[in-house]
């Protein structure tokens, strides 16, 4: 198994009026019929990954995430730590059945670590 970039994520301060931004920007489609509240972004293209738009909190800024596929969240999460990097959101299940954790590489940046549900 190869491990691709998946999707990509924009955390913002106002992530309503950002995707707004964008969707006018880009002719995108924003939906956020979903049990999270997450806002996808439908580009209108086959071509390219997907993404969306996540509320930075209050002690967060603006940034964009990568997230990579993975076969094993626990097992890249912990492998991330022993590398010199950390772990922000440990693994976790979310409700359609995904697993993700965030993590920081060695310079800080933060990046997304999935294993997509059977469906």
């Amino acid at each position: 198994m190869g491990r691709p970039v998946m999707q990509w994520q924009i955390l913002a301060k106002d992530p309503e009026r950002l995707s707004t931004f964008y969707a006018k920007l880009f002719a995108w489609k924003i939906d956020a019929n979903n049990p999270l509240g997450y806002r996808r972004a439908d580009t209108g293209s086959k071509s390219g990954i997907g993404g969306g738009f996540w509320p930075a909190g209050p002690e967060g800024h603006a940034l964009v995430q990568l997230f990579v596929e993975v076969d094993d969240v626990k097992q890249y999460a912990a492998r991330v730590a022993e590398l010199g990097g950390s772990v922000v959101i440990p693994p976790q299940a979310l409700p359609a059945g995904d697993e993700l954790a965030i993590v920081r590489d060695l310079e800080g940046l933060s990046f997304g670590l999935m294993k997509t549900a059977k469906r």
